[in-house]
């Protein structure tokens, strides 16, 4: 019997995810701001902390998803993780945002160490929260539902930071920006640790490998190229978040030196998030009717359009513009909780087609592709800002250059929504499949007691 799960275990394990994001998304939206306006940095030098970490610790994903695979305590192999790591990722992240008074280089020093000791927490963390949705349960319909949740909590957490951090820097540092960053990660790690230790409380697991499956690495590698649907995703997924980048990046860029006016810039996102919500919110319901595959398609093409759009419509036609990313941010919202919910379907694949399963493994390889798309995605950016004549800190650019910025933040994000479509063209777990792997591993695993049930 599949078992379907409680509002508060959903709710529970998605305070997990607004945990992480209060984090997440501050190395997004504050972390350049940071290092450059208040710690000493300069722009060069952060871009090169952030790319040459970022690619170095993407590596780590693969990584914990093995030895997360190979965790056995009484609470399982994955929420123990939770709690272990609540503290320190609390405590890393105040360090990562304080401003130590030491020298020039000792200060890019800490730098390098804190944003290092983060992003590693961070995938000790993640990584294991991550497979918690393949291992909840085995109703597939449950696992988007389980995703639905945290994707409203994870954007949640987004606008919180989007739209309370500054005012909370300005609030508690009464002008020293360094202590104000400090006490308001401060504020943010401590909701941090306390929705980590709620999500290990709340969950369960509850789908395990059968107990004489033998641990060997290079079986569980091979499983996994051997894995087409999860190729398939790791593709999906690198493009999936280089559109995000591609896109995020240059959308400020367009209203202050295309649009000519910056103030727009909130107005669109506050909107466009609200969409977001609402898509992530509509996104299991539709998804059980169509399929999961269907309805990623179909949002990554009605992304991918609504981006595209945004080449043929005048810079001053505030309205079109706010309503065309309001459809946008909806479309891209229903595909949130699906690509959660699809590495569980991925893991339950390779132990339908090899009788072993290796939950952590699997999802640790597309969030390798997730922290990729982020890297490629923003080293395009730049990239095609720079080709366009793109200048830096300048009070204006030049027609080249906003044309630059206006295709980067369009067509060129279009493509890679599109990419990421063409890319679940070759996936092959349709809505039937789903159900037919799920009700035969529940056969299968009557034969066995897990060993880690409670």
């Amino acid at each position: 019997m599949i078992e379907k799960l409680s509002f508060r275990e959903k709710s529970g394990y998605a305070l997990g995810d607004m945990a992480a994001n209060f984090v997440f998304q501050a190395m997004l939206a504050l972390q350049l701001d940071f290092y450059t306006n208040t710690f000493g940095l300069s722009a060069a030098q952060a871009g090169t902390l952030f790319l040459v970490v970022g690619l170095g610790v993407a590596c780590l994903n693969p990584v914990m998803g093995v030895i997360a695979d190979r965790t056995n305590t009484r609470w399982g192999k994955f929420r123990p993780w939770l709690l272990w790591t609540a503290l320190p990722f609390g405590v890393i992240c105040v360090l990562t945002f304080t401003t130590p008074n030491i020298s020039p280089t000792a200060k890019i020093v800490y730098a390098w160490t804190t944003y290092i000791l983060l992003r590693v927490i961070y995938t000790v963390n993640n990584v294991p929260y991550a497979s918690l949705t393949a291992v909840m349960t085995s109703d597939p319909d449950e696992r988007t539902s389980i995703s639905s949740y945290r994707q409203i909590a994870a954007n949640s957490a987004g606008f919180i930071v989007a739209s309370l951090a500054i005012p909370m820097v300005r609030f508690f540092g009464h002008g020293n920006d360094a202590l104000g960053y400090q006490l308001t990660m401060g504020l943010l790690s401590i909701l941090s640790i306390i929705f980590f230790i709620v999500a290990f409380l709340a969950t369960k697991e509850r789908i395990q490998p059968d107990p004489q499956q033998k641990t060997d690495l290079g079986q569980d590698l091979s499983d996994l190229f051997r894995n087409r649907p999860w190729i398939v995703l790791f593709l999906a997924t690198l493009f999936y978040f280089a559109a995000i980048l591609v896109r995020g990046n240059v959308m400020l860029p367009y209203f202050r030196f295309v649009a000519g006016n910056v103030e727009l810039y909130a107005w669109f996102n506050g909107f466009g998030l609200a969409a977001l919500l609402l898509g992530v919110a509509c996104s299991t319901s539709v998804s059980v009717r169509v399929g999961k595959r269907q309805l990623f398609i179909a949002s990554m093409l009605l992304s991918g359009a609504f981006s595209t759009a945004l080449r043929f419509i005048s810079p001053h036609s505030t309205v079109v513009i706010i309503a065309t990313e309001v459809l946008r941010q909806f479309s891209f919202g229903l595909s949130g909780p699906i690509l959660w919910a699809m590495m569980g379907d991925v893991a339950d694949y390779g132990e339908w087609k090899t009788g072993r399963r290796a939950s952590g493994t699997v999802t640790a390889a597309v969030v390798f592709a997730l922290w990729a798309g982020l890297a490629l995605g923003g080293f395009i950016a730049g990239q095609l800002l720079s080709i366009y004549g793109f200048v830096s800190e300048a009070p204006v650019q030049s027609a080249h250059a906003q044309s630059g910025i206006l295709l980067t933040g369009s067509l060129y994000a279009g493509l890679a929504f599109f990419a990421a479509a063409v890319c679940l063209l070759f996936y092959p777990i349709s809505q039937e499949m789903n159900q037919k792997i799920a009700t035969e591993l529940a056969e299968r695993r009557k034969g066995f007691r897990p060993r880690n049930a409670s």
